[in-house]
């Protein structure tokens, strides 16, 4: 009796151990993802904030000539790089 009740918690904590290993290998699949995927937007994010620092440098200069439409669009570009930082930034 004594040997069954050590084998029967040998098997649960077998079976625990099991799952535990296949929810640590999930986490770090998805981990390694999110990673990747990080990482990509973070590619894309700097193209667009190269672009934006140069449209920048070009409403500051050309300030009294720059139409509306340049602001605007480079006021959306600002907009869109911050939310795509923010957005990287909580993946991390």
């Amino acid at each position: 009796m004594k040997n069954e009740i050590a084998q029967s918690a040998k098997k649960e904590v077998e079976k625990m151990l099991e799952q535990a290993k296949q929810e640590r290998d999930e986490i770090v699949l998805k981990a390694h993802l999110l990673k990747a995927d990080a990482k990509d937007e973070w590619q894309k994010v700097d193209k667009q904030w190269e672009h934006f620092k140069s449209k920048a440098g070009q409403v500051s200069k050309e300030a009294k000539g720059a139409s509306e439409d340049v602001s605007a669009a480079a006021k959306l570009l600002g907009e869109e790089l911050i939310k795509s930082f923010q957005r990287i930034r909580k993946t991390l």
